[in-house]
């Protein structure tokens, strides 16, 4: 079977989440909140959801954007389409799949250097979301330094649609009921992720 798009390739990971190479050209794929999967030998495959895309400089940049001359279309498509722009994706792990079957659990090990990542398809992302009672939700709210909410909501768009369009419409609105009970005992942070999910609602 012809594996879909590539994202990138793993640069590093550890057992809670990866950070994943890739040029500019591939950039289209890969958005906040997109949930994606690490196939890896023995049946097993890693689900993960996009929570950071950083774009760093380098040398020639920091020299284009200093220039007094305005700089033209020409020199920056060379920059982003010939040049090797480092872009790098972090990746939060939610769970896996093992001989067919989903667990909403951290990973029996890390991909290794070099393990090709994919977006998930609507198919992947409604096998992954309708398996057990959102168990990867906890991934998400324990995770330290990462904008919670806007995370989840971002999640809750891309996962609703495709359970919709999969015929269960009703699947964000029980993720929603679902994070009000996990967050009943910490105020801000369900104001926050309320406040979020409220935007992708309107």
């Amino acid at each position: 079977m012809k594996e879909a798009l590539e994202i990138g390739k793993l640069l590093r990971a550890s057992i809670t989440g990866c950070v994943v190479g890739c040029a500019v050209t591939q950039l289209e794929a890969p958005q906040f909140g997109g949930m994606v999967r690490i196939p890896l030998e023995a049946g097993y495959q890693v689900f993960g959801l996009i929570y950071d895309i950083h774009i760093d400089d380098d040398g020639l940049v920091r020299q284009l954007v200093t220039a007094r001359e305005p700089v033209s279309r020409e020199i920056i498509a060379d920059n982003r389409l010939n040049r090797n722009v480092p872009v790098e994706i972090s990746v939060l792990f939610s769970g896996y799949e093992h001989d067919g079957r989903i667990f909403h659990l951290l990973p029996p090990r890390p991909p290794l250097t070099l393990d090709t990542i994919y977006p998930c398809s609507p198919t992947d992302i409604t096998r992954f979301t309708q398996a057990g009672r959102f168990g990867y939700f906890r991934h998400v709210l324990r995770a330290q330094d990462l904008p919670t909410g806007e995370l989840l909501a971002a999640h809750l768009k891309q996962a609703g649609q495709a359970n919709q369009a999969l015929g269960n419409p009703a699947w964000i609105n029980q993720a929603t009921q679902e994070l009000i009970v996990l967050l009943r005992d910490d105020y801000p942070t369900l104001m926050s992720v309320l406040g979020a999910i409220a935007e992708i609602k309107e």
